[in-house]
């Protein structure tokens, strides 16, 4: 056992499998009392069952640490406080969230049903807002805590994943603006964009060259939740095996401004295409670049 996050109390959703799950064991592993907290359903969000998360709480305890299970649905904000309630219940404070639950249906956007749609949003975006929204009420007063939420690169965009690109990237949001809000109680939060091997990712129709493991993962979430890392807040990290990366804030990156009367839409045309131009968008790069290689036979490698 190490004691990286001795005497801190961590709740990890979607804990029972893949990363979740080597995040729970890596916390519990560091000194962390853990709340494995995993509705236990298949990827598509159907058939609940608790198994998964009794089974990791089962590890934790093998290993000497201390754990519970919840199976809660933490698209609904009374699922999301009772993962909250039985870290406070169980262990007496709250001092990190992980938001690593989710789901797929993927569609492309004009077959996309509102069935599809929904769950997509409400388990990412929305499960993480109920994690936050309950676990910040309590680390205000104590004037400390770490929210943790998982996004994915996808956030720029995705050909048949448009519901899963727009939670990720609400997710990304949401983590930024509870780092403005929080910032002054003491409270940082962060996203991790992780590139592993899991259920989620099996579907994938292309090789990854940077990819790794749900417990290469782990130990930037360990770090992520330690007070060693107290300054840092806002942020948004890539994990791919080896390498760890940091996304760039949004900001502008050229602008014009209208003389005589405003911009009309002749003007506009004659003037902004070069001046304030567009910025090049790396996943339909990406994408032509794999037509072209289907095209002429050959298959990408990353």
């Amino acid at each position: 056992m190490g004691d990286f996050l001795s005497g801190k109390v961590i709740a990890v959703t979607g804990a029972g499998r893949g990363i979740g799950r080597a995040v729970a064991l890596a916390c519990a592993a560091e000194g962390a009392k853990v709340v494995v907290a995993d509705y236990g359903v298949s990827v598509d969000g159907s058939e609940p069952s608790s198994e998964v998360a009794d089974q990791v709480v089962k590890e934790i305890e093998a290993s000497g640490g201390e754990a519970v299970s919840v199976a809660e649905d933490v698209s609904t904000m009374a699922g999301g406080q009772r993962v909250v309630d039985a870290a406070v219940e169980g262990f007496g404070r709250i001092d990190g969230v992980v938001c690593v639950a989710g789901i797929l249906r993927e569609r492309m956007l004009f077959n996309m049903s509102e069935e599809e749609w929904d769950p997509v949003l409400a388990t990412h975006l929305k499960g993480t807002f109920t994690l936050f929204r309950a676990a910040s009420a309590v680390m205000r007063k104590q004037k400390s805590g770490t929210l943790i939420g998982f996004t994915s690169g996808n956030h720029q965009g995705s050909v048949s994943q448009s519901n899963y690109s727009a939670a990720k990237g609400g997710v990304i949001s949401l983590t930024r603006s509870a780092a403005l809000g929080l910032n002054k109680y003491g409270v940082t939060a962060n996203c991790v964009a992780p590139v592993a091997r899991t259920r989620m990712s099996a579907g994938v129709p292309m090789e990854l060259a940077e990819i790794g493991e749900p417990e290469d993962v782990a130990p930037l979430v360990v770090y992520l939740l330690s007070d060693r890392a107290r300054e840092v807040t806002g942020q948004v990290y890539t994990v791919a095996g080896p390498k760890i990366a940091v996304w760039a804030q949004p900001r502008e990156l050229r602008a014009a401004y209208a003389t005589d009367g405003g911009w009309t839409p002749e003007s506009i045309a004659d003037f902004l295409p070069g001046t304030v131009g567009t910025d090049e968008m790396p996943m339909l790069a990406r994408l032509q670049e794999m037509a072209r290689a289907a095209a002429s036979g050959d298959r990408p490698n990353k």
